[in-house]
């Protein structure tokens, strides 16, 4: 009996069978298949075969608005407005080596500054009047945009632009109210080196 039924091999198989067989694939694919959806702007579409379906977002963009939910508040934007400061502190160090002019508020807080150095003074040249003249002037710029009209000026170190820087800052149109020497002046604190012999 068994050589009266004979199998038909594996490959070759009745034409009808092949054709039921591709029409059910093609609606097994048919149903499984999500409907194909545009991507909205910035996100990339998810990988097939995992085992949660999520979002990939490109990096900086911003999940897309819920219908139903509140509104993203925009943060405030900050804008820099000079702050006018009327009354200043004028701080000028002047050493053998170099000179160093800064404008304080009252509180002392820094608001402009500047030095023989920065000016591009360079060896000799820093410490000299002339160089004090130019610092005094760059920090009067500075402080334009702050409307000063009075300052204290307040100078410390035995250097030769002291009267110099002065001089500038009061020919810029500040108008100076008190000039106060606040050089350190020991009580006979430490003692001195010894002399140089030259």
């Amino acid at each position: 009996m068994a050589s009266d039924t004979k199998q038909a091999p594996k490959d070759k198989e009745p034409a009808g069978a092949v054709a039921a067989k591709a029409s059910g694939k093609k609606e097994a694919n048919a149903r499984t298949a999500a409907p194909k959806v545009p991507a909205a702007e910035g996100v990339a579409p998810a990988k097939a075969g995992g085992k949660k379906e999520a979002e990939v977002r490109a990096p900086g963009t911003k999940a897309p608005a819920v219908e139903g939910a509140a509104p993203e508040e925009a943060k405030p934007v900050h804008v820099k407005v000079a702050r006018t400061v009327s009354v200043g502190i004028a701080h000028v160090n002047s050493t053998f080596n170099n000179t160093q002019v800064s404008i304080t508020d009252t509180k002392g807080q820094v608001l402009a500054w500047s030095s023989s150095g920065r000016m591009g003074f360079r060896g000799t040249r820093k410490s000299t009047a002339y160089a004090a003249t130019m610092v005094a002037q760059e920090v009067a710029r500075q402080i334009s945009p702050y409307r000063m009209q009075e300052i204290e000026v307040r100078v410390q170190g035995p250097g030769s632009g002291r009267e110099s820087a002065v001089r500038a800052l009061q020919s810029a149109g500040l108008m100076i109210t008190v000039i106060r020497d606040v050089t350190p002046m020991p009580h006979n604190g430490c003692r001195p080196r010894k002399r140089r012999r030259v």
